[in-house]
């Protein structure tokens, strides 16, 4: 029997392992569009389908585990990536056949926790954050919550790195900060007065993990990834009648972070 062809990859595979969308702005759809961006190539293991568009989400449905983990094993096993991004899993089964099928996957994990809501709504109840908690985190490479998640995370992040999203806070200026072997470093940008904003979580995240991916130290990774997401904001088509989605079709460019404080 002839054996697969093993072909040296021409460019790096990032694994994204999320919701679905049904509006294109979160979730895989905008992973994916990120990734193309970035130059490197998407490929995804989906957890749930929602229907929603910019004005909400009307219908979630979560996939079985088995399936899940399904997705997840054929892409390790042809397509290794060299980063992977997680984002929306919903609830606790969903977690733990995340968790099992990255155990002992040594590539760099970035968590988007997807715990709460814009408007402060709970995502996960609190089996799925127990499960979040003790079966991800440890397998996390870096953590990206928003506030209201940093909180509802409290002490499971001591010894993580983080990047805490800041855009909750009020203020002309939107400060992320990120929390890194010690030390820590602020990424600011000028606040845009927008309502097309719906997948920066998302966005963020699978930015990074395409950054690292492409060889970067994790602080630059969220340093170009954060320039990334201020240009698709400022670029937004302007779609729908709700919070719109951004636009992911923008070159990225590369920054440098602010000055870092010893903690």
């Amino acid at each position: 029997m002839n054996q697969p062809e093993t072909v040296s990859p021409s460019k790096p595979i990032v694994l994204t392992i999320a919701g679905s969308d049904s509006g294109g702005g979160a979730g895989i759809q905008a992973d994916l569009k990120t990734f193309q961006a970035f130059g490197v190539f998407g490929t995804s293991a989906l957890t749930l389908i929602t229907a929603q568009n910019t004005l909400g989400v009307q219908q979630v449905y979560p996939l079985p585990p088995e399936m899940i983990a399904a997705q997840i094993e054929a892409v390790l096993s042809d397509l290794p990536p060299q980063a992977i991004k997680i984002g929306a899993l919903g609830q606790a089964d969903i977690i733990g056949a995340v968790a099992e099928a990255l155990r002992g996957v040594d590539v760099p994990v970035i968590l988007d926790p997807v715990m709460v809501a814009k408007g402060g709504a709970s995502l996960l109840d609190p089996a799925a954050t127990k499960a979040l908690i003790h079966g991800l985190l440890p397998l996390a490479t870096l953590v990206t919550p928003n506030l209201p998640e940093a909180e509802a995370l409290g002490t499971a992040l001591d010894g993580k790195n983080v990047l805490l999203k800041g855009g909750h806070a009020a203020g002309e200026t939107v400060m992320d900060c990120l929390r890194w072997q010690g030390q820590a470093s602020l990424l600011t940008a000028p606040r845009q007065y927008t309502r097309h904003t719906h997948g920066t979580g998302c966005t963020l995240s699978a930015a990074i993990a395409a950054g690292l991916a492409l060889g970067l130290e994790l602080p630059q990774a969220v340093a170009d990834a954060h320039a990334y997401v201020a240009r698709a904001i400022a670029a937004a088509p302007g779609l729908g009648r709700g919070h719109g989605p951004l636009e992911h079709a923008v070159r990225p460019e590369r920054i440098g972070i602010d000055s870092a404080a010893e903690r």
